[in-house]
């Protein structure tokens, strides 16, 4: 049996699983939960392809507003994988990660598990440990087959569902909806916010297909446009009226109190990075936003709109998986300024000669992050950072203070 005496011994052992090494069945977390015994936890699952981990920080601050103990599993991470576990919005401990990893390697089948497979049952299992009320889950990838499911989630929340991952869920929106309609589950109940009409089908579908109530966010919840929301950006309110939905039908199941003025405290204090988030560094304003396809740039432009927001220039970075040809016009629409594209650090970042050459003439490659935020004289409007995760990801590790409220 592997035993782990440091947090560094973890990661290395992790790092071996490989971050995206993916095998996309149940079988392993049905082993390992089936020798383990699942947690008796009421659990919350967000799936979609935009807008899930915003939902997951919406739902998380609701529950916590009404004195619930919440666990909340997220993914990626930006600086470190205790980033993905928390309970009541803090990480755990690097000693209690090691704890967890020891408790899990105990149990056959262990030693099988991916990379976000063997995270999500630490995750499950400090869950377990701190006692909370509810484990709000976010999906990894897809649906059908995400590790997430193996927890046989009762209610399952659909955020906007969009084309992305074509490669692995399929090259149309039909076929990314109905793998993410798969996290549907037999007798289950799944909310659903507002979706593309494929989308829709998918989910109703699927409803139908394992005698699941498929309820629809305005049948549950108001409009929240008049919230300051913690969130900011247009889209957010969706996201929002979606948590919202999510947290009245949990708590009707379980006769929980619930009231208005507490929960706009709870989406107003909501709190995620990497969001339409605003800093101020080295003197200039940055917008830190994780927008990764066409859609959420799409999304991301409204927001800029609906903000009166130009940003003065855009700093733009992806990955090789991406679909980068619909994503151009969006990119070239964010700024009439210059477009810089540094060079990411991994190997499924994209050449940024080749994304700047695809953008256009007034897109230029940068040798670094660093280099592309100082690069050219102060531009009117704020530096907009966006395309990845994972580049937000290189700016987190220089700027750790930005990554919490």
């Amino acid at each position: 049996m592997k035993h782990f005496s440091t947090y560094s011994e973890l990661c290395d052992y992790m790092d071996r699983l490989g971050l995206f090494h993916m095998d996309l069945t149940l079988g392993r977390m049905e082993a390992f939960w089936a020798a383990r015994g699942l947690p008796d936890i009421p659990m919350i699952h967000v799936v979609g392809t935009n807008g899930k981990g915003s939902t997951c920080a919406f739902l998380t601050s609701l529950a916590r507003a009404h004195g619930q103990k919440v666990g909340t599993f997220t993914s990626p991470h930006f600086v470190s994988p205790r980033e993905r576990i928390q309970v009541n919005r803090r990480m755990l401990s690097e000693q209690t990660w090691v704890d967890l990893a020891n408790e899990a390697m105990s149990v056959p089948g262990a030693e099988d598990l991916t990379y976000f497979e063997f995270q999500t049952c630490l995750a499950m299992l400090a869950f377990e440990q701190a006692g909370v009320n509810l484990a709000v889950m976010e999906a990894g990838l897809g649906g059908r087959f995400d590790a997430t499911v193996a927890f046989k989630p009762s209610l399952t929340l659909f955020a906007p569902i969009g084309m992305d991952h074509e490669k692995i869920l399929g090259p149309t929106l039909s076929d990314i909806a109905r793998d993410k309609a798969g996290a549907i589950l037999e007798g289950g109940v799944a909310l659903t916010g507002p979706q593309e009409p494929e989308a829709m089908i998918r989910l109703q579908e699927r409803a139908e297909a394992v005698h699941a109530r498929l309820v629809y966010t305005v049948d549950v919840a108001g409009p929240v446009g008049a919230v300051r929301l913690g969130l900011k950006g247009i889209h957010q309110t969706a996201n929002a009226r979606l948590a919202l939905a999510g947290w009245r039908w949990f708590a009707a199941g379980r006769s929980l109190r619930t009231d208005h003025i507490t929960e706009r405290f709870g989406l107003e204090s909501a709190f995620l990075p990497g969001r339409f988030q605003r800093v101020e560094h080295d003197g200039r304003e940055l917008i830190l936003d994780g927008a990764h396809n066409a859609h959420a740039l799409t999304a991301l432009n409204a927001a800029l709109k609906s903000e009166g927001i130009r940003p003065g220039k855009v700093v733009f970075a992806c990955l090789r998986d991406k679909n980068l040809t619909d994503m151009l016009p969006l990119i070239r629409s964010l700024t009439d300024g210059p477009i810089l594209v540094p060079a990411m650090h991994g190997e499924r970042a994209a050449d940024n000669q080749t994304i700047a050459r695809a953008i256009g003439e007034r897109a230029s490659a940068s040798e670094s992050l660093q280099a592309a935020l100082s690069t050219g004289p102060d531009a009117q409007g704020p530096t907009l950072v966006c395309g990845s995760l994972y580049l937000l990801a290189e700016f987190y590790i220089l700027n750790p203070r930005f990554l919490t409220a």
